[in-house]
């Protein structure tokens, strides 16, 4: 994923499933990446304003480092 996919021409974030989610939807993550952070949130906690993680995208880079 790169930065220029992650908005959409409206300026919504473009929101992926992680590829390690299960298909039933029950334990799915979403990301968005934009320019200078990472968002992240639970699948099922989709509403326009729900709660999401927002990780600079230096802290991201660090975490997946690590893991």
């Amino acid at each position: 994923m790169n930065a220029e996919d992650a908005t959409q021409s409206d300026g919504k974030l473009h929101w992926r499933t992680s590829s390690y989610s299960t298909g039933s939807g029950g334990e799915c993550v979403e990301v968005a990446l934009t320019a200078v952070a990472v968002h992240v949130r639970d699948s099922k906690c989709v509403a326009q304003n729900g709660p999401a993680l927002r990780v600079g995208s230096v802290a991201w880079t660090a975490m997946l480092r690590v893991i």
